[in-house]
């Protein structure tokens, strides 16, 4: 199935509208109760392509086309829809405010007890997790570049107080959001000898080598980015001393929520309120640590930059931000490609040290890493196709490109889903787990985002197919007929042996997919690989074209017969233009040339004709 992103962005824009607004006014979330996440990815369907797609932008009414407005006359007309979702937006700011008016990160209904016969409290529904803050941070970024671009088109004084209304709401909680996240990074050190250090020796050893090799190697290959640590105790981030103790071992990342004892962050111009004891063991999870980075990722983002969209304080935070961000890829990159011979990440599933967990789902996060770091420094070809080998073995052992088998273990993988207990949660009572159900949106994800990295044409074609056949997949996962018509998840539409999985609503892998097709846009609007051996070819096709058409302008004159004239006219034209195409698009020139050649051939042969008569 061809991913075709405007279409299928429409569809679900039309899907979420007539869901989730009546008369133009935001209706409740999710049945289960409030939750921060579920609430920011869905406004984040609307406003992340509306930012980031030209085409889709709802911030210039004047310019917004007409598709788009058929597709959002769920939520008002042309006027209307930019004043509806300044109004839903302000909705979602005042509904997440802690009793203390500082902004609310609450997990809700995402968490899940232990006890499957067992509740949540209320004060644990109502704990921060990351996966929140790093939302916050991409709903709040958009929000205010929405805000940035709309306000210039009205001159209406209601309007203009709703919109710094808005904005000051947004500012206040994407800088809650930043300090939450930096509160939440932990870098983790434990001794080789310890259980966790033998199984991250087991891990990344591959059991063949002696564990003393491993550590020796674990050493050397992470002592640049063991210093980088070392002097960064002085930017806030806790570490133990023992770090300095090159026989220790460590991971470093994102825990679940704000870890335990992590101090407040008072150094900046506006003092922030709202910064609650963090509760969260200082274990990094590979998960929470790709959520923090897809988040973090957009502060230094081009658009951020360009409309100016972080004050001074935000800007300090930024930095201290993007030092975890690059600490964790390089870290998690260089234990996912450890070794001289088979990578780690190739020997599936991956297994994590601090919980003592094994899945596909964490292959696919520790790959999602990978995909981070090989963006971040310009991936060799050789990576970027090992990458693309995984990839390509998570979805077929994760049955997204192959046939599920009777009774096959592999559909929990997508229902119920791979749990996750959150160490340190039980200090709120009782333990909470975390439930992660979107694999296969979250491959999809990763395989844009490697085809748009891919300057290699084998490598791209092979990451374009499997990204087709992941979203047929996908698309087929739609819920039918009731609430969340044709939005996601219906697993059953794909695994018919997927007992007792009903459809139900899930804005985290609608929001996923609304993200893909954003990513697949951007794809499609790089120009085409290009192709050294066709550019050779093309060269060689219009030296001889060249040639040729000069020999044929030697034979008349070019006024001496109307109808040649404008023949020449037209080879010398698609002759110009099929040589500015030669280096950016050389398969094109090699196409224009040949119909040229085969011109001039007809009008040499057509002169030789008309000689021989003669």
């Amino acid at each position: 199935m061809q991913i075709k992103p405007r279409q299928h962005l429409l569809d679900i824009w039309r899907a979420t509208a007539r869901h989730s607004f009546e008369d133009g006014k935001l209706v409740p979330g999710d049945t289960d109760g409030l939750s921060s996440v579920a609430d920011a990815e869905r406004l984040l369907c609307l406003l992340y392509p509306a930012t980031e797609v030209p085409a889709f932008r709802l911030d210039q009414p004047d310019t917004t086309e007409r598709d788009v407005l058929r597709a959002l006359e769920g939520i008002g007309s042309r006027l209307e829809i930019p004043l509806n979702l300044i109004t839903a937006l302000t909705q979602f700011m005042r509904t997440h405010t802690g009793p203390d008016d500082s902004p609310a990160f609450s997990g809700g209904h995402y968490f899940k007890p232990s006890d499957p016969a067992g509740e949540i409290t209320h004060a644990q529904a109502q704990l921060g997790v990351v996966d929140s803050y790093s939302m916050s941070v991409t709903l709040c970024l958009a929000t205010l570049g929405f805000l940035k671009v709309y306000e210039a088109t009205t001159t209406r004084p209601e309007v203009r107080r709703a919109v710094e209304e808005l904005r000051e709401a947004t500012n206040a909680r994407l800088t809650s959001a930043m300090i939450s996240l930096l509160r939440s990074f932990t870098v983790n050190v434990f001794d080789a000898e310890s259980e966790q250090g033998k199984r991250l020796i087991q891990v990344i050893g591959q059991n063949r080598q002696s564990d003393r090799a491993v550590l020796q190697q674990f050493s050397r290959r992470l002592r640049p980015l063991r210093a980088t640590i070392i002097e960064s105790l002085t930017r806030g981030i806790q570490v133990d001393e023992s770090i300095r103790d090159e026989s220790q071992l460590f991971e470093c990342g994102w825990a679940w929520g704000v870890v335990r004892d992590a101090p407040r962050v008072t150094d900046l111009d506006v003092q922030v309120p709202g910064q609650p004891d963090g509760i969260a063991d200082r274990l990094p999870y590979v998960y929470f640590t790709v959520v923090a980075l897809d988040g973090i990722q957009d502060l230094f983002s081009e658009r951020t930059l360009t409309l100016g969209l972080l004050d001074a304080d935000q800007q300090k935070l930024s930095e201290a931000l993007r030092l975890r961000w690059e600490l964790s890829q390089q870290y998690w990159s260089a234990v996912a490609r450890f070794g001289a011979d088979r990578w780690p990440l190739e020997d599936l599933p991956w297994q994590t040290t601090g919980l003592r967990l094994e899945s596909e789902y964490f292959s696919l996060t520790v790959a999602a890493i990978l995909v981070h770091d090989l963006v971040r420094r310009k991936a060799t070809d050789d990576d970027l196709t090992r990458t693309v080998a995984i990839m390509e073995r998570l979805a077929d052992r994760g049955r997204v490109t192959s046939r599920m088998t009777r009774n096959d273990p592999t559909i929990a993988l997508h229902n119920p889903g791979v749990t996750m207990p959150l160490a340190g949660s039980e200090r709120s009572g009782s333990l909470l787990l975390w439930r992660m159900t979107d694999f296969s949106a979250q491959l999809l994800k990763r395989i844009v985002q490697l085809a748009e990295l891919s300057r290699n044409i084998d490598a791209q074609d092979r990451l374009l197919r499997l990204a087709e056949q992941t979203f047929e997949h996908l698309w087929n996962r739609r819920i039918e007929e009731g609430t969340g018509a044709d939005l996601w998840d219906d697993v059953r539409n794909v695994y018919p042996d997927a007992r007792g999985a009903a459809p139900r609503l899930s804005w985290s892998i609608t929001e996923r997919l609304t993200e893909c097709l954003v990513a697949a846009r951007n794809l499609y609007e790089q120009e085409p690989i290009r192709s050294p051996e066709l550019a050779q070819l093309a060269r060689e096709l219009l030296s001889e074209a060249t040639h040729l058409f000069g020999k044929e302008q030697l034979e008349a004159s070019a006024g001496s017969d109307g109808g040649r004239g404008r023949t020449m006219r037209s080879i010398e034209s698609r002759l110009e233009h099929a040589r500015s195409l030669l280096d950016d698009r050389p398969a094109t020139a090699f196409a224009l040339a040949l119909p040229v050649l085969q011109e001039l051939d007809t009008l040499a042969q057509a002169r030789g004709a008309a000689a021989q008569e003669v």
